[in-house]
């Protein structure tokens, strides 16, 4: 009996057409472009990076972030936490972070209520009201934010009155050149019980909201929630606080020499450049409101007037939750361009993140690199967490397809 044995032989053209059929495969070539491009790009960086180190070292200067340990040895005019000269750089960068966030905060919250208000106006069906709202948005929007911030702050606030001829309201307020003062509070012994009050009291105003929301879907009844919520906002931490026997006093602000002691202090350069910006985002946020608006069908308006319901609640309660599905994104992008122009504030020396650590802290430490990297992730942190959070106030309003 005889085996026989076939040899299996490999035909060259079978092995040229796999390599140019894996060569024209779309999938693999963008997988090939994609690694090679990212490793152009990495080369790049790391050819920049190196000669950056290697000029720093032949200059002396040492990197890496040991020096965020060092004593800074210099003064901040504005910190929303413990600071004094003696405190290391890595405080500094702390403190510059949370003037930032708290110019930008206060910055979308302004120009969000202002932004509204002349979006609806510029829709009034009265023509001195819908001119006057053009015009605002017209000289705003087209005037560049660096000259606003230098017109309120050289312009309106410089003109104010010395320390010794301010401006006053009462005994407490104090407006001049120098900022704005009125009391503190100062919370004694028991003021914990106003604190729970008011943690109480949100608890209860969200409880309220949702349940009136259940309750409207059902019935059709509306409950006041505002003046609900705003009623135990109110009332629980005042009846905690006669509870406690008043234990919140007030520390005003008092003249002592050439300027005021005492109280709280609200920087020229803080206000300036929340005003500014506020203003300059709003212009661009009421034509954002008002092309909202214009897009929801006149259809619904018509059929809510027909229905007897008043002109405000119709704006409020059907023309505006439609057009809030229009609105959010493009809002997104104006409170990311408040947030990152609001490192103009070297202009006028409001100490922000960039002034005081990417000016100051890198002018004494020579740390360029490190520096400005940390400055550039703490705006694309605070851009991503904003971009974040309106994405899921945007998922709320959206209109859900069944």
């Amino acid at each position: 009996m005889k085996t026989t044995k076939s040899n299996e032989t490999v035909n060259p053209s079978n092995a040229g057409n796999s390599l140019s059929s894996l060569i024209y495969n779309p999938t693999f070539r963008s997988v090939v472009f994609q690694v090679l491009t990212v490793a152009v790009i990495g080369y790049f960086l790391y050819i920049i990076v190196n000669n950056a180190v290697t000029n720093l070292n032949d200059r002396g200067i040492s990197t890496g972030f040991g020096f965020l340990d060092r004593e800074a040895g210099f003064g901040i005019s504005l910190a929303l936490i413990e600071y004094d000269e003696t405190y290391s750089f890595g405080r500094t960068f702390f403190v510059g972070l949370l003037n930032t966030a708290l110019v930008s905060i206060l910055g979308i919250i302004l120009a969000t209520i202002i932004g509204f208000i002349v979006g609806i106006a510029r829709l009034s069906s009265n023509w001195i009201v819908s001119r006057l709202a053009a015009v605002f948005i017209e000289i705003v929007r087209n005037v560049p934010p660096l000259l606003q911030i230098l017109f309120w702050y050289f312009a309106v606030l410089q003109a104010l009155p010395s320390a010794r001829q301010s401006l006053s309201l009462g005994e407490a307020v104090f407006l001049n050149i120098r900022g704005l003062y009125f009391p503190k509070p100062v919370f004694e012994s028991g003021s914990w019980m106003i604190g729970i009050a008011a943690i109480i009291a949100v608890a209860l105003s969200i409880a309220v909201y949702v349940w009136a929301k259940k309750k409207q879907a059902l019935t059709g009844q509306q409950t006041p929630v505002g003046r609900i919520t705003l009623g135990l906002c109110i009332g629980l931490p005042v009846i905690a606080y006669l509870l406690a026997g008043m234990p919140v006093s007030a520390d005003y602000p008092a003249l002592k020499g050439f300027n005021f002691q005492g109280g709280i202090t609200i920087l020229p350069e803080l206000f300036a450049l929340l005003i500014a910006l506020g203003i300059f985002t709003a212009a661009f946020i009421a034509e954002i409101v008002r092309s909202g608006i214009e897009a929801v069908s006149h259809g619904q308006t018509e059929a809510a007037m027909a229905l007897g319901i008043s002109q405000s609640k119709t704006l409020k309660l059907v023309v505006i939750p439609q057009a809030m599905r229009i609105i959010v994104p493009p809002l997104t992008s104006e409170y990311l361009n408040l947030t990152k122009n609001s490192s103009l504030a070297m202009a006028i020396g409001y100490p922000d993140l960039v002034s005081v650590f990417a000016g100051t802290t890198l002018n004494q430490t020579g740390q360029a690199i490190e520096i400005i990297f940390m400055t550039m992730g703490v705006y694309l942190g605070l851009s991503l967490l904003t971009s974040w959070l309106m994405n899921i106030y945007n998922n709320k309003v959206a209109l859900v397809e069944r």
